[in-house]
């Protein structure tokens, strides 16, 4: 079996720093992780990215119609600029509005509008993009390569961009109330790069974990780890909450 290593703590917020600091020893290496942040703050910060990104779009479609001439570059090093620029804002606002999302999760009960809510992203990458691939393959004026370089530069972007904004995580209000009701305020722990989240820190699952973040449920939903470990969730006889199973 291998050995357990020692971990090191990181606090989701204050209040869970100050609660976990009375259960573990004061030998502890413990950090204060980020705030959740606040659901409405983070959706307009995503729309903002997103009408950037458009903006990003347009200055693309002019440089390749020649209206836009930025004379210390080439033609097509604006066009790839400008594609980059909106693949990055069309990113940001995506990871801002999925982790909106899971603090503030709409219900599942209507699953169309489930998916749509909360794959926003995806849709504002395909406004971002998809206009200028039509309008680009569409147009007869311009030359074979620059079409070419242009049409593959958008399609790369449109690809990365999607897969990037996409919510393979989502989280429904019926699941976060559930977690709520059955674990209320009780503190529980995940690590850096998981996906889940455990009510005990000697879960065999953590054996190999250096560093643990502790919070509360809430906390750990809006850190992206929106399912109880199956193995916690049998060990308390936790039921009616989303496992990893």
């Amino acid at each position: 079996m291998a050995e357990k290593k020692e971990k090191k703590y990181v606090a989701a917020s204050k209040e869970s720093e100050e609660a976990v600091k009375q259960t573990h020893s004061a030998t502890r290496k413990v950090k204060e992780a980020e705030p959740v942040g606040n659901a409405s703050g983070l959706r307009i910060g995503a729309v903002v990215l997103w009408v950037v990104a458009l903006a990003f779009e347009v200055c693309a479609l002019f440089v390749f119609l020649g209206k836009i001439d930025l004379k210390f570059m080439p033609q097509l090093y604006q066009l790839i600029m400008f594609l980059v620029l909106d693949l990055a804002a069309v990113i940001a606002g995506a990871q801002l509005w999925k982790k909106a999302n899971h603090i503030d999760p709409v219900s599942e009960e209507n699953q169309l509008k489930f998916w749509l809510w909360n794959n926003m992203g995806l849709i504002a990458c395909a406004i971002c993009f998809f206009p200028f691939i039509i309008l680009v393959l569409t147009n007869k004026d311009a030359d074979k390569k620059t079409k070419t370089i242009a049409t593959v530069a958008a399609v790369i972007c449109l690809l990365i961009g999607g897969v990037a904004s996409y919510d393979f995580n989502p989280v429904s209000s019926e699941q976060k109330a559930a977690a709520v009701d059955a674990l209320g305020a009780e503190t529980v722990y995940w690590t850096t790069f998981g996906k889940v989240y455990h009510t005990h820190d000697d879960c065999s699952h953590l054996n190999q974990s250096e560093t643990l973040t502790y919070g509360t449920v809430e906390e750990a939903i809006a850190a992206n780890r929106v399912r109880l470990c199956k193995t916690c969730a049998s060990r308390d006889n936790i039921t009616g909450v989303a496992t990893d199973d």
